[in-house]
């Protein structure tokens, strides 16, 4: 097949090597806390040698390499000559770094050449080698001239095959010790002598050729019509195969195994061209040397029936299925107006009918845009565990509500803040095992990830049991870099001071490091969670830990908003931000510190000008004696927006402004009304920042 055939497989090839390394990932760290588990080590062999084979098969030579040398070394293990030590977990992990590196190089166009793996494959090698020199030498695996013993079923079919005048050949296979794929060789071979006539038996058996559980050699026994040389060549053109020697097997030369009694002969006939499988699968060799295993064929197609009810689809073919259910959607409004304009009661009933299925289709297509949680999840506990052994501290990670599903544009967005906030919670939450001890702490510390779903957003907290941030200090760091002056922290609350370190540059560790010190971390967080429409906040208590909150929209493509009249101009505000709507009397109005307030339920609320912020003039000022407010909510300020008329709730399709518009602080995107005017999309926690 040449490069441009293969090339149409590339896309499935990144993905299934994407899954395949991120499963690896958590096995290995399985494997780590529990070595003495060989069902996961054999999943590990398993994901490797499938990794080996794709990669082998897709032409990128230095990934098959390293797999195989992963392979090996697993192999080993799982075999019983080698035990699996600290530096050999740092390895696996090194190497699955390194193939994530190759995955993204051959994404970007420029394969695998360009990632060195010399290192890893000798480490990898060389492990087991020096277990053996040292004097722990390898179990003797059975070799293929040690397993010639027939069943008595075996024995009768060779029997009634000579009966019918059909040959018997041994056929010893011999691979390339350059062979990567032995699985898919044997299997051609099997097929190929299959096709000549029937299969009597493999050495080692089938189950263990799929599985690599052989070394370079194996035999299969056949009767065939063929002559020995047909046969030979057949084998022969087999890619990889070295050496094919083939031998004519009779009645009288079969050994029938010493221990075992006579069996009777079975009822059956002889297996014919074609008919040799059928007559295998209904009479299963005596005395148990093959174990029958009906569990596993059915386990196999019930996973194949599962794997079938499932379909990959690119993400950019959903974009486009979302942009029409947007247009449908900006129609069905449109229609909905003119209608209502028109007065025309006739067209109520069809209108509420396209309500409900046009609804039913945005429902359905969310959905299909929606994937759990545990996308992102499922890299942070070997965040956890590389970081937490870098900096010397023992950390437990427990996460929680992983099936929570989320947009996957929201997902791909947030994965970053995530891994900054657990980075933070590593390095200034946590403390080192000493300090836990000496405070009356258990020396292994906690980090808790929780996800659920409220309302129409996901919330999502990060709490670690760590030292809890000192407002002191963090009100003497923000003194000694002039981030504020003594008369502002004369008057600020801790809560406040806390909340200093969202500030751009601002960190609290002493020194610059790879893990943190740049002051980036935070600010870059609650800057890219209030982009998505979100929530952001911290609170947290000196010496028992830290609670980070993040609230997100379900989706980023259709949301239902609030219509507002600023002006001669409509705005939306995303319910997600919107606590209520009220009436405020003029005269309840007073100024607080320069800036007007009221009475809200006892609490006093902010209220701000909607007007004055957007730079626009409100219609009818003076008219009336009350202000329509809308409650909105930014973290844990409550703020009152004066707007000049309360329109109602609608969803809307937020499009985007471009690249020269999307900076402008305040406004989150704009949509499309009924009466194909366009109204702009607030963002609550933007204006209020301006």
């Amino acid at each position: 097949m040449t490069n441009m055939d293969m090339s149409q497989y590339l896309g499935a090839f990144l993905d299934e090597a994407g899954d395949n390394l991120k499963h690896l990932d958590d096995l290995i760290l399985a494997v780590e806390k529990d070595q003495t588990d060989m069902d996961n080590i054999a999943e590990i062999f398993r994901s490797a040698h499938t990794l080996k084979g794709m990669s082998s098969t897709m032409g990128f030579d230095r990934m098959a390499s390293l797999t195989h040398a992963m392979e090996d070394m697993l192999d080993s293990v799982r075999r019983g000559t080698y035990s699996l030590k600290a530096k050999d977990i740092d390895l696996l992990f090194r190497s699955l770094d390194t193939l994530q590196a190759m995955v993204d190089s051959i994404r970007n166009g420029n394969g695998d050449g360009s990632v060195e793996t010399d290192d890893l494959v000798a480490a990898m090698r060389n492990a087991p080698k020096e277990v053996q020199a040292a004097g722990m030498q390898p179990e003797d695996a059975p070799s293929p001239g040690e397993e010639k013993e027939f069943s008595g079923q075996e024995l009768q079919w060779i029997s009634e095959a000579s009966g019918l005048g059909l040959n018997v050949y041994e056929v010893r296979v011999s691979l390339s010790p350059d062979c990567l794929l032995k699985a898919a060789r044997a299997y051609m071979v099997v097929s190929r002598l299959d096709e000549m006539g029937d299969i009597i038996k493999t050495v080692p058996p089938v189950e263990a050729l799929e599985n690599e559980e052989f070394d370079h050699e194996f035999i299969v026994y056949a009767a065939t019509s063929r002559s020995l040389e047909q046969v030979r060549d057949a084998v022969a053109r087999v890619s990889e195969v070295v050496g094919a020697d083939v031998r004519e097997v009779s009645r009288d030369s079969a050994v029938l195994p010493a221990d075992r009694e006579a069996v009777e002969p079975p009822k059956e006939k002889a297996p014919a061209a074609g008919a040799g499988k059928e007559v295998k699968e209904k009479t299963p060799p005596p005395g148990g040397s093959t174990p029958p295993a009906p569990a596993q064929p059915q386990r196999k197609s019930e996973a194949a029936k599962k794997a079938n009810q499932t379909v990959r689809v690119d993400i950019g073919r959903l974009d486009k299925l979302m942009n029409l259910v947007g247009e449908l959607v900006i129609g069905r409004a449109r229609i909905e107006r003119l209608v209502q304009e028109a007065h025309l009661r006739e067209f109520d009933e069809p209108l509420s009918q396209l309500g409900r299925i046009s609804g039913d289709i945005q429902e359905l297509v969310t959905k299909l845009r929606m994937v759990p949680v545990s996308f992102i999840f499922e890299r942070f506990p070997r965040l956890v565990r590389d970081l937490s052994k870098t900096l010397g501290k023992e950390i437990e990670l427990v996460m929680e509500g992983q099936e929570t599903e989320l947009d996957r544009t929201v997902i791909d967005e947030i994965g970053d803040p995530m891994v900054h906030i657990i980075r933070n919670s590593i390095d200034h939450g946590v403390e080192i095992p000493a300090e836990r001890k000496k405070a009356g702490k258990p020396e292994k510390g906690l980090i808790k990830i929780s996800a659920y779903q409220e309302g129409s957003g996901v919330i999502i907290e990060v709490t670690d049991d760590g030292k809890g941030i000192d407002a002191s200090k963090v009100r003497a760091k923000a003194l000694a870099n002039g981030t504020i002056t003594e008369e502002e922290s004369a008057a600020m609350s801790d809560e406040e001071v806390v909340n200093l370190i969202f500030l751009p540059g601002f960190s609290m560790a002493e020194k610059v490091t790879d893990v943190s010190g740049r002051g980036v971390g935070m600010d870059a967080v609650k800057t890219k969670v209030e982009s998505l429409g979100g929530q952001f906040d911290v609170s947290t208590e000196v010496g028992a830990g830290t609670r980070v909150f993040v609230r997100l929209p379900l989706t980023l493509a259709i949301v239902l908003a609030l219509l507002i009249k600023v002006g001669d101009e409509t705005y939306a505000l995303p319910l997600e931000n919107v606590e209520e709507t009220i009436l405020v009397k003029k005269e309840n109005v007073k100024t607080v510190h320069g800036t007007p307030a009221t009475l809200l339920r006892g609490d006093v609320l902010t209220l701000c000008n909607l007007a004055e912020m957007l730079g626009t003039s409100r219609n009818g000022e003076e008219a009336g004696d009350e202000y329509p407010v809308v409650v909105v909510k930014t973290g844990k300020t409550r703020i009152g927006f004066i707007v000049d008329e309360l329109i109602g709730q609608q969803d809307i399709v937020i499009k985007s402004l471009g690249r020269f518009l999307s900076k402008i602080r305040g406004i989150a995107g704009a949509t499309i009304l009924g009466d194909g005017n366009v109204a702009l999309i607030l963002d609550v926690a933007g204006l209020y920042g301006r």
